[in-house]
């Protein structure tokens, strides 16, 4: 797997490339700010980005710019964004753009086993939400249509938005994987999201919760790009 990482505290930097080869990937890029993360993933075409959101110059949402340039330009390219902080409204940015994205907090990168499988799921096109971010985001939320789940509905979408297939989701609540299809179907219908071709419903089960839980902090609506 080729990765290009974006990351502007030195230190912090070459721990990921260890890191990073440690889990066998190959580094084509390690750079300190976010233009220049997108200037590697136009030169070496990586699989995956993984960059932090805070960078030069303002320290604010430069990552999570450069992580959508990146997918505007390059969708093949997979983006993994790494945040020391919850920020919800870049994790419902993120999702906005489609497959292959993930967000975590930096400190759950330590783990060799998790960031390996992060990776994994995010270069074959799936979602990775932190866990912890799921579980401020269904604290926030306010009473909107993710209202109308059951509390093991709403597990079922937590687990949902961490990028958990349905074979996981029966693992981790020991149930079998014809509950989780029927909870899963469940969610649809409580969410009005039919069948369709164009769009993946996982993904916008997911997007509703956090634009639900969005607007419940800033009292104004939420919209996808």
């Amino acid at each position: 797997m080729r990765v290009a990482l974006a990351e502007d505290s030195v230190l912090l930097r070459e721990g990921l490339v260890r890191l990073l080869q440690e889990a066998d990937c190959e580094v084509v890029a390690a750079v300190g700010d976010g233009d220049s993360l997108v200037r590697a993933v136009r030169e070496y075409r990586p699989d995956v980005a993984v960059l932090d959101v805070r960078m030069p110059p303002s320290y604010t949402d430069e990552g999570l710019r450069a992580a959508l340039t990146v997918r505007a330009e390059a969708p093949g390219t997979a983006v993994l964004v790494l945040s020391q902080y919850v920020e919800g409204s870049y994790a419902d940015d993120l999702l906005v753009s489609g497959g292959g994205v993930g967000y975590l907090l930096k400190d759950r990168v330590a783990d060799l086993a998790e960031l390996t499988d992060a990776l994994d799921r995010v270069v074959a096109g799936g979602t990775v939400l932190d866990p912890t971010v799921v579980a401020q985001l269904f604290a926030a939320r306010r009473p909107l249509p993710v209202q109308r789940l059951s509390p093991r509905e709403r597990e079922v979408l937590g687990l949902m938005a961490e990028g958990r297939t349905n074979a996981a989701i029966a693992r981790k609540l020991v149930v079998t994987a014809k509950a989780v299809e029927k909870h899963v179907s469940s969610i649809f219908d409580k969410l009005d999201l039919p069948p369709s071709t164009d769009d993946h419903r996982r993904v916008l089960a997911v997007l509703t919760w956090l634009r639900e839980a969005a607007s419940d902090r800033t009292g104004a609506p939420v919209t996808g790009a």
